[in-house]
């Protein structure tokens, strides 16, 4: 019994040794956290350049091999071009035709190796694609900030599918709401006389009526060797329809740069992704 108890009391103490070197262990060990940075990184900025793109490459959708198409101008077409240029180049699309809307439009698709024509040869065009200045909830357009305004409504009102793109920028509540220009090509023979009487027609929106120059002060030249008139709207023009059926009745007055009721779907990319409206 007494040995027993002693096996007992012995399984019952720690011995004073090994609690040392468990405590030692432990103490060396231990280590203070060493502190930590976390570095935040942000989604990349788009620029605008970088929204055009994403909506001109999704326009491009819409291109079929066999296509005779519109070929837009501005800063955004020039976009859906060279995309165009590319697709034929790696033999994605094929048989394609462009009808471009200006010499600068001309030449770039040129250089890029798509076969070009005109309306006298292709009056019937499958597609046209190109940028505008501004879209209202309707689809209405001002376009022509890029001064090829006339050559841009002749094609695309000849194509069977006109599809507009944009970024967000370009959304208005109204056409001219932006108080940027909406463009009027006039002949040169008496510019002041037709300045004055298009300003004259929007006394209630509130205009400002400019000839635009070009960058040495003198009158900005079309393709067609027009000279360009620039309104400005304090307010939204109140009837689109209207107010495009009154400049058209001026006489000396080529065209404007209402096109209304042309668009088929707008592309828009936005910093949330890209969205397309149609009627």
């Amino acid at each position: 019994m007494a040995a027993a108890a002693a096996a007992t009391s012995l399984s019952l103490l720690s011995p004073p040794s090994l609690k040392s070197s468990l405590s030692l262990r432990s103490s060396s060990r231990l280590r203070m956290p060493t502190p930590m940075s976390i570095r935040a990184f942000s989604a990349p900025v788009l620029t605008q350049d970088d929204l055009k793109k994403i909506a001109a490459d999704k326009a491009v959708d819409y291109v079929k091999s066999g296509m005779v198409l519109g070929l837009g101008t501005g800063s955004t077409a020039a976009f859906v071009v060279d995309k165009i240029g590319q697709l034929l180049k790696s033999g994605q699309l094929s048989d394609i035709v462009g009808v471009p809307t200006s010499k600068r439009t001309q030449e770039q698709a040129a250089s890029l190796g798509i076969p070009l024509s005109v309306l006298d040869s292709h009056p019937n065009i499958d597609l046209a694609i190109d940028g505008a200045d501004e879209v209202d909830p309707f689809l209405n357009l001002v376009k022509g900030r890029g001064g090829a305004l006339l050559r841009e409504k002749m094609v695309e009102a000849a194509s069977g599918k006109f599809v507009v793109v944009v970024d967000e920028t370009k959304l208005v509540e109204g056409l001219g709401g932006s108080g940027l220009a909406m463009p009027v090509e006039v002949v040169q023979f008496c510019w002041k006389y037709n300045l004055t009487r298009l300003q004259e027609l929007f006394t209630e929106e509130g205009c400002d009526a400019k000839l635009r120059v070009d960058s040495d002060g003198k009158p900005y030249v079309t393709d067609n060797s027009n000279y360009i008139v620039d309104l400005y709207f304090k307010t939204p023009i109140k009837d689109a329809t209207a107010a495009g059926k009154e400049i058209s009745a001026l006489e000396g007055v080529v065209e404007h740069g209402l096109f209304l009721d042309m668009a088929t779907a707008v592309i828009i990319a936005g910093k949330e992704g890209v969205t397309v409206q149609t009627k």
